[in-house]
């Protein structure tokens, strides 16, 4: 969610707290809470929650260390940039409260209009975030012998036991490492699947938080029924793909003429979940 400051005239969301998507301010009617699960619940039940609800919300499964650590090396990473607040340490991932929102654009966010290479704030911003896709705390390094957060043991190991899949389960080398920015706009609308279709529906996503996170700064939102939702916009692009005649290849793009250019479903939050008569799921 974008950053706004409290209209003290306005109704709040939830909890006391203004939540603002990329087209407005939510009403109370259009959210309603995650519900959290935990690793140590049996595994049956999460599975059959995770089949009944299309997400499970697990707090708990990463180690708090191990994650303070990647945040830590994150934002180190992106400290030249003049990202951070002046006197704060890396790991706290404070905005710098001068800085100007433009030269920091959310990665993943929208199709950014800068061109990595060049020497504006925005490029430099912009080249740092990427790069750090290929960091060793990120990925992993077998040279350095480091695991990286992505291939934490943790993640995979509860993935093989929840669903069952053992040694047959087999990570996707395809990552996003989002941030949000304050003042600048937020994810759009999207379902995972649309960005693998090459594969089986049958891929596990993971969001993972890299760092505490509240309802104030943004935390997750989830559609309510998203992934039934998902699957019928799936399959209306699949029968529109042929309709249209396009080939294999334009047809599983994520980016193709039935989609908006970003790949996303909607930038607008609010107007889909009340065109779709549902909620969005919120939690910190």
């Amino acid at each position: 969610m974008p950053y706004y400051e409290q209209d003290t005239f306005a109704a709040t969301t939830v909890d006391g707290v203004q939540l603002h998507t990329n087209d407005g301010l939510l009403a109370p009617s259009d959210v309603a809470p995650l519900r959290a699960s935990y690793p140590t619940e049996p595994l049956k039940e999460l599975y059959d929650r995770y089949l009944t609800d299309g997400y499970v919300f697990l707090k708990g499964l990463l180690p708090r260390q191990d994650v303070l650590d990647a945040r830590e090396a994150y934002f180190k990473s992106l400290e030249p940039t003049g990202i951070l607040e002046p006197g704060t340490t890396a790991v706290e991932g404070r905005f710098n409260s001068s800085a100007v929102m433009a030269d920091y654009p959310g990665i993943g966010a929208a199709a950014l209009d800068v061109q990595p290479g060049s020497n504006n704030k925005a490029a430099i911003f912009v080249e740092a975030a990427i790069k750090a896709h290929t960091e060793p705390w990120y990925c992993g390094s077998e040279k350095e012998g480091i695991i990286g957060l992505c291939n934490h043991p943790a993640i995979r190991e509860f993935v093989a036991k929840m669903t069952g899949w053992g040694h047959d389960t087999l990570t996707v080398r395809r990552t996003l490492l989002r941030n949000n920015t304050p003042g600048n706009k937020a994810i759009g609308v999207h379902y995972d699947q649309t960005f693998m279709r090459y594969d089986e529906p049958t891929a596990v996503t993971a969001w993972i938080p890299i760092g505490d996170i509240s309802v104030e700064g943004g935390g997750l939102i989830y559609l309510e029924g998203g992934d039934k939702i998902g699957q019928r916009i799936e399959e209306d692009f699949t029968l529109k793909a042929k309709e249209a005649g396009m080939g294999d290849q334009e047809m599983r793009s994520a980016f193709n003429a039935n989609m908006m250019k970003s790949g996303f479903l909607s930038e607008s939050p609010r107007e889909f979940s009340r065109a779709h008569g549902t909620k969005w799921f919120v939690t910190a």
